[in-house]
């Protein structure tokens, strides 16, 4: 095989090698962005349930100030009675008096509800906060696990990355050109081998006259349909 081109199939292979370890460190971050994004959305649900405590605050404040006047009436109704002269009077006052009551009642009845409502949504609050301060933690240890996994995949991308460096300075400059050229388009599949005469790129079949040249040719032939460069991986073929 062309010397050439046996530099060519090693400088694919370490590409290749480069860029399957990008994934890896992805899937290293997997589970802290997944723990991150629960943390996220636990704090979106703090935060609502504050903003819905707040509401339920300023709506007891406006049911206090309720009952509030609504005691003061009650207050000035019953004065208004122990100073009445007649039987229709006292009938009409009696009946504002039952109404007011009601409605300081009613007042009470809703602040209850409301107290209530505040109390079980700060106990949901305890909840998340011990939700967080456990997914804080998590996050923590992750972030450590993913930086030592993250460095070590790192380490051996810049091992590969410099045993491409050493062989690309023994190779031809214009033939690196011609090499990186075809990998803007193709990435790792610019350097494919011939799998039943067909390319092992774009997969279409290869002429016979072709074939022959890719098995006896000393040359760096290119497939004539994408342009990909081709050779024959005889451990394959063997």
């Amino acid at each position: 095989m062309n010397a050439h081109l046996v530099q060519l199939i090693q400088i694919a292979k370490l590409d290749k090698d480069i860029e399957a370890l990008e994934p890896l460190i992805k899937a290293k971050r997997a589970d802290l962005n997944k723990a991150l994004a629960t943390r996220q959305k636990k704090q979106a649900e703090y935060t609502l349930l504050e903003e819905e405590k707040a509401s339920l605050h300023l709506q007891i404040q406006k049911n206090e100030q309720a009952l509030h006047e609504t005691n003061a009436k009650v207050d000035g109704i019953q004065k208004k009675i122990s100073q009445v002269k007649s039987e229709r009077e006292l009938r009409s006052l009696g009946i504002e008096e039952d109404i007011t009551k009601e409605r300081a009642n009613q007042a009470n009845k809703e602040i209850e509800r409301l107290q209530n409502e505040s109390a079980h949504k700060s106990k949901l609050q305890e909840e998340l906060q011990s939700t967080l301060e456990s997914l804080t933690q998590e996050i923590a240890a992750l972030e450590e696990k993913v930086e030592a996994d993250t460095a070590q995949i790192k380490e051996k991308q810049q091992a590969i990355f410099q045993e491409k460096q050493d062989l690309t300075l023994k190779m031809d400059h214009k033939l690196i050109a011609f090499y990186e050229k075809i990998r803007r388009w193709a990435g790792n599949t610019c350097v494919v081998s011939v799998k039943k005469q067909a390319c092992g790129g774009c997969f279409i079949r290869i002429n016979d006259r072709t074939y022959a040249e890719v098995l006896s040719s000393s040359d760096i032939l290119t497939c004539p349909h994408c342009g990909r460069i081709l050779y024959i991986d005889t451990a394959q073929s063997a």
